[in-house]
């Protein structure tokens, strides 16, 4: 008796076929009329979010999908990434506060080339730029100049064109040859300084450190590849492998006497991605100089997205004196209302991270952090 009520009680529940049948002939996939395509991309996963068929990855489709499917879709896919505030690796700014982030959201499609649309934005550029040069030592009655960046890559290879063009400027003055620049660097340097010797064509003297150095730029070896060819020297302060500073003031003291042996003036470019919101505040203010209180620095450069407390996509570079931005690299546009100057290497750019560059700098906690 029991078997023959459990035989009865699954005949009752057994579906429908025709009605089974029917009900997937309504299914979305059909009324879209995939069927028509050939191949079906319908998986569990993509119908859970609507997707009658695959997100073409490598080509424009030529079906759109609904905004919130891609969206999920992407999110889902992006999952498999790791998580920025576990990266320890790239060197970059992985947290800000909610109010900070805020400002940026707000913000986001402000383009930093567009002076005259944005005039609070380029206010608080020449804020952060004033902030930057006082922070690195600008001495009275120099008028430091500089600029927002995509990055320390960017404000590195300004800070050596601008030395570069100099340089030439004073051999072409004296009638002497310009066809062979030559610029110095330690082995440890970041792949942005060899970089701009070879975009720019300039021979890069990259010197070998060593223990006896600290892994760091030796001043002995400075001393003995400069010459009257050398556009200037970078020096490091927070180099990528170590963290250690580089000599900076052991290296301007070497330069300063090799200019009364010679007569050829040397100057110093810092590369301080790393280091240049942290050594101002640190035991290295005590220490040996590194900043524009030595004459020979010419300029800086820095990372906004490391210890500047922003997220990536900024860096700065800052001169000590608007004299050393030669005007041939500076450019005058007018086809945007008015008139601006332009010597960066790129031209749109994103201004929320300046505007978040500028609201760090302003929290009560920065100085503590440091």
């Amino acid at each position: 008796m029991r078997y023959a009520y459990q035989s009865r009680s699954r005949a009752r529940t057994e579906p429908n076929t025709s009605q089974l049948i029917e009900t997937l002939r309504d299914h979305p996939l059909h009324k879209a009329g995939a069927h028509k395509r050939g191949v079906s991309h319908t998986t569990p996963y993509s119908s859970r979010y609507a997707a009658s068929v695959e997100l073409s990855k490598y080509k424009i489709p030529q079906d759109g999908a609904p905004a919130d499917t891609v969206h999920q879709l992407l999110k889902d896919e992006l999952d498999l990434d790791g998580r920025p505030s576990l990266n320890l690796a790239s060197f970059v700014g992985t947290y800000m506060e909610r109010e900070a982030e805020a400002l940026m959201i707000e913000n986001i499609s402000k383009n930093m080339s567009d002076a005259d649309e944005y005039p609070a934005m380029m206010d608080m550029h020449a804020r952060c730029i004033s902030i930057i040069a006082h922070l690195w030592g600008v001495q009275k009655g120099e008028k430091a100049i500089g600029s927002a960046t995509t990055g320390s890559s960017e404000a590195i290879h300004l800070g050596g064109l601008a030395m570069k063009r100099r340089w030439q400027e004073k051999r072409t003055a004296a009638g002497k040859d310009t066809s062979k620049p030559n610029i110095i660097m330690g082995a440890n340097a970041q792949v942005a300084l060899e970089k701009f010797a070879r975009y720019f064509e300039v021979e890069a003297r990259i010197l070998p450190v060593s223990e006896d150095s600290s892994y760091r730029l030796d001043p002995e070896l400075v001393k003995k590849n400069i010459d009257e060819n050398t556009i200037g020297v970078f020096v490091i302060l927070g180099s990528t492998y170590t963290g250690h500073y580089e000599p900076v003031e052991e290296i301007h003291d070497i330069l300063d006497a090799y200019e009364k042996e010679t007569g050829n003036d040397i100057p110093i470019h810092v590369d301080a991605a790393s280091g240049g919101f942290i050594a101002p505040f640190t035991n290295a203010q005590a220490g040996k100089k590194w900043n524009f209180e030595l004459p020979r620095v010419k300029s800086i450069n820095t990372s906004g997205h490391k210890f500047g407390l922003v997220y990536a996509g900024v860096g700065w570079i800052i001169w000590r004196d608007e004299s050393y931005l030669p005007k041939h690299l500076v450019f005058e546009l007018h086809y945007l209302g008015g008139t601006e100057e332009s010597y960066t290497l790129n031209f749109s750019r994103p201004g929320a991270q300046i505007i978040a560059q500028y609201c760090r700098s302003h929290n009560p906690l920065v100085r503590q952090r440091y």
